[in-house]
């Protein structure tokens, strides 16, 4: 889930920025430090937005650069589970494909996409299936929950989250949408 919170955390300006300890340049200083980064409460960091207060300097033995406590608002992503997630395939492999869901990708295995049997085509990097002729690849929007987590906080792409298509509302948007007409079609013959 994505959020918006308000953060306090230092930031070491270098000596050569100390004429000009704006908030624009606090603020890319904290993008340069943060952004990408994980942290156990937060999330991962996708953005820092808007620097509010920057506090008195510190200086550090042994340290060039200058240190100050700025409070800042920050965008963050961080799955939660049972949470519904929207986004698109960005890879696909033999045991399933990979969903880009914020910053991480969640994997979606391939017995968690249908309950037909898929069959990886290497070739043009899809799933697909015989009895449906319903077919799953790269760059396809997807809507899936996530059932298993493992976040990896030093390195957030090396998280692990395991996705489920197999529920009512998932799946697929192509598919999804085939559904739906389909229902509206035989709710109007009733």
């Amino acid at each position: 889930m994505y959020k918006r919170v308000r953060v306090r955390d230092t930031v070491e300006v270098p000596p050569e920025e100390l004429a000009n300890v704006t908030p624009e340049l606090v603020r890319e200083l904290l993008q340069e430090k943060l952004e990408g980064q994980m942290d156990e409460d937060l999330g991962s960091i996708v953005s820092v937005t808007e620097v509010h207060d920057i506090g008195d300097g510190r200086v550090l033995p042994n340290r060039p650069g200058v240190y100050y406590e700025a409070e800042f608002d920050a965008l963050t992503y961080k799955p939660e589970m049972q949470e519904v997630v929207d986004g698109n395939v960005v890879e696909v492999v033999e045991f399933g494909a990979f969903v880009g869901i914020g910053p991480v990708d969640g994997l979606l295995h391939v017995s968690q996409i249908s309950d037909e049997y898929l069959s990886f085509d290497a070739e043009n990097q899809q799933l697909s299936s015989g009895e449906s002729d319903r077919i799953i690849g790269q760059n396809d929007p997807v809507r899936a929950r996530i059932v298993t987590m493992s976040i990896d906080e030093r390195n957030p792409r090396d998280s692990k989250i395991g996705l489920t298509a197999k529920q009512p509302g998932l799946g697929k948007h192509q598919w999804l949408e085939e559904e739906r007409r389909k229902q509206e079609a035989t709710a109007g013959d009733s």
